[in-house]
C-alpha cells in the first residue's frame, strides 16, 4: 500500500480518497487551509484511517498525488504546495480547465493547442504528469462495473511509461478491466480528453445523469 495525497476537497477527492481509503492506502487531502471542514469531515468520515493538511502537507506526505482541484488553479495550488514536494513524483491529473465565469455552460480555459495536463507538465518538468479518469462522473472513477458491467473505457495520457503502467495498475484496483484502459500517448494527448468535456456536459444535462461513459467499439 501507498501513502497518497489527494488534493481538493470537493466530491472528486472526497470520492477518490474515500476509494483509496478502502483499499488500504494512507490518505491524506489536502486543502488551503489545515482546518478545512471539508477536509476535517472527510477524516472523521473514515475513523482517523486518513488525514487532513496543508496542500503542502499532503503532497509532502505523498508518494504519489491526484490533482482533483478546480482546474482553473490548478497550476496554483501545485505552486503553493511546492515543486520540492512533488518533484519526481507521479500526479494523476483529473482535473479539467472548466472557466465558469461567463455562466453555463463553461468555457475551456486552454483548447486545441494545449492543455492542463501539459501545462500542468511544463510548469514542473521534473513531476511525471499521467492525464487520467477525467472523462467522466467521479462515482464511475472508483466504480466502473456500475453501469455496463464495466465494459467501457477509460484513458490515460502521459510522457513517462513507468508512470503509467503505475496508473495503470492503480485503475485495475478501482476495478478498470486492463484492456479497457486505453494509453493515448504522451501529455499532449491530453488536449482530446479535456476537450470532451464540453460534449460530456451536454450529455449530462439532456440525459440529467453522470452515470454514462464511453465505450469504444470496433
Amino acid at each position: 500500500m501507498s501513502k497518497i495525497a489527494v488534493l481538493g476537497t470537493g466530491t472528486v477527492g472526497d470520492t477518490i480518497g474515500s476509494k483509496l481509503v478502502e483499499l488500504g492506502h494512507e490518505v491524506m487531502m489536502g486543502s488551503r487551509t489545515a482546518g478545512n471542514e471539508k477536509a476535517l469531515a472527510f477524516v472523521a468520515k473514515h475513523n482517523g484511517k486518513a488525514g487532513a493538511g496543508t496542500f503542502a502537507e499532503a503532497a509532502a506526505f505523498g508518494e504519489m498525488i491526484f490533482n482533483c482541484t478546480k482546474g482553473v488553479s490548478s497550476v496554483e495550488v501545485l505552486q503553493s504546495a511546492g515543486a520540492e514536494n512533488i518533484n519526481g513524483k507521479i500526479l494523476i491529473d483529473v482535473a479539467n480547465p472548466l472557466d465558469f465565469s461567463k455562466g453555463m455552460p463553461p468555457s475551456l480555459s486552454f483548447v486545441n493547442t494545449h492543455s492542463l495536463g501539459e501545462e500542468i507538465q511544463n510548469t514542473f518538468p521534473e513531476v511525471k504528469v499521467v492525464k487520467a479518469l477525467n472523462t467522466m462522473w467521479c462515482g464511475i472513477m472508483v466504480h466502473p462495473a456500475m453501469i455496463g458491467g464495466g465494459d467501457h473505457h477509460t484513458f490515460i495520457s502521459g510522457n513517462d511509461a513507468g508512470a503509467k503502467e503505475t496508473v495503470k495498475g492503480l485503475l485495475q484496483t478501482f476495478g478498470w478491466n486492463e484492456k479497457n484502459i486505453i494509453d493515448l500517448g504522451d501529455i499532449t494527448s491530453a488536449r482530446g480528453t479535456e476537450m470532451y468535456l464540453p460534449l460530456w456536459l451536454r450529455i449530462f444535462g439532456a440525459t440529467q445523469s453522470g452515470a454514462f461513459n464511453i465505450k469504444i467499439v470496433q
